[in-house]
């Protein structure tokens, strides 16, 4: 199996086990309180319920495509909080927990997958840029802005620092590798955090690489570390200490979160003809959410009556996406126009004007039938 593999390399990074025991690592000290190792759980699960009511909304034909984070909360919630406010993000397009921790909006990213938006949001506002669908491209924009903040002189314990969310089938294109040396090269200030969920689709990772992927860093020049995706407090220990090295000046570093896609690769995939349920099985007894629930409860840092507050929290929170989801706006026809130019533009002044034609056309013929 996949995990028991990954078990047998002394070098993954494990905070939690998954029976909720909390170990100490003496390079990566975990400083953080009880609240917020309980605002850590309440992520983990609303951010589940996000996804499970994404699912279902696709299933019922209110968004055309959804591409579940199922079983990678935690490597995606502890990089996420790991951020600072001045730190930007660029993301896949399963990154959900990781926007959900950047303040977006769920709403904002059902209308990605509703078709009603012709962008999405402000990526200065939240620190985050858009989805990404091409495979691996965002490495090269992360690594161009961390290059961009270097030459700024916005770096030091106050700087900014850039993380890049992809998978593991990213690590087979050639922008990822480009965007590795670039980076080591220029000592960017980034840090590039592999979600190893074992299937690039359909093909499992020893199809792709006859080496762990974090030790892929070392044939650039930077450092490599594996982490337990399924893992909040290592990927929040981790990811902290990875962007105060970049900050510092000290370059990039590759973070491979080893976990798993419990789900589809998306919702129009069907992974039962790719991969044996008993791996599944194994994996789920890895849960995220399960270890940290026996973590605070066997340390008596919540209780019951935090539970069911989480789990109502989770049900409004179902109901909300729900609703809006349904309530979101189809956009006016000519907005594909806007935005597309900083400036005003001919060209795409001139294609307005013909597609608004175009448009007006449909309206006087059907004028002319009613005749």
């Amino acid at each position: 199996m996949h995990y028991t593999t990954a078990h047998e390399d002394t070098e993954l990074i494990q905070l939690l086990t998954p029976d909720g025991e909390l170990r100490d690592h003496p390079d990566y000290p975990l400083d953080i309180s009880t609240e917020e190792i309980r605002d850590l759980y309440r992520d983990l699960v609303l951010v589940r319920r996000v996804d499970t009511e994404a699912v279902a909304l696709q299933r019922q034909g209110e968004l055309g495509l959804w591409a579940s984070l199922l079983g990678q909360e935690a490597a995606q919630v502890g990089s996420g909080r790991a951020l600072r406010a001045n730190d930007m993000a660029f993301p896949s397009y399963r990154e959900h927990g990781v926007a959900w921790c950047r303040g977006i909006h769920p709403k904002e990213l059902l209308g990605l997958f509703r078709g009603v938006t012709n962008g999405g949001w402000d990526p200065y506002e939240h620190g985050c840029q858009l989805y990404t669908i091409v495979i691996g491209t965002q490495n090269l924009h992360a690594t161009g802005y961390a290059m961009g903040v270097q030459r700024d002189g916005a770096l030091g314990e106050d700087g900014t620092a850039v993380i890049s969310y992809f998978g593991d089938g990213a690590t087979s294109q050639g922008d990822t590798n480009e965007a590795f040396n670039f980076a080591a090269v220029n000592n960017a200030p980034v840090v590039f955090f592999c979600q190893n969920n074992q299937w690039a689709i359909s093909e499992p990772l020893e199809r792709q690489s006859r080496v762990p992927l974090y030790q892929r860093a070392r044939g650039y020049g930077f450092p490599g570390v594996r982490i337990d995706g399924n893992d909040v407090l290592a990927s929040l220990a981790v990811t902290r200490q990875a962007l105060r090295s970049a900050r510092e000046g000290q370059g990039p570093t590759l973070i491979e979160a080893f976990t798993y896609r419990m789900g589809a690769h998306t919702t129009n995939d069907d992974p039962t003809r790719y991969r044996v349920s008993a791996e599944l099985d194994e994996w789920k007894q890895r849960d995220p959410i399960l270890r940290m629930r026996a973590y605070l409860s066997d340390q008596g840092i919540a209780g019951d009556a935090f539970f069911t507050e989480v789990d109502s929290e989770a049900d409004d929170l179902g109901e909300r996406v729900r609703r809006e989801c349904r309530e979101l706006p189809e956009p006016d026809p000519l907005d594909i126009f806007r935005e597309v130019y900083a400036e005003p533009n001919s060209h795409i002044d001139r294609q307005r004007a013909d597609f608004a034609e175009y448009l007006a056309s449909f309206e006087d013929a059907g004028a002319n039938e009613g005749r």
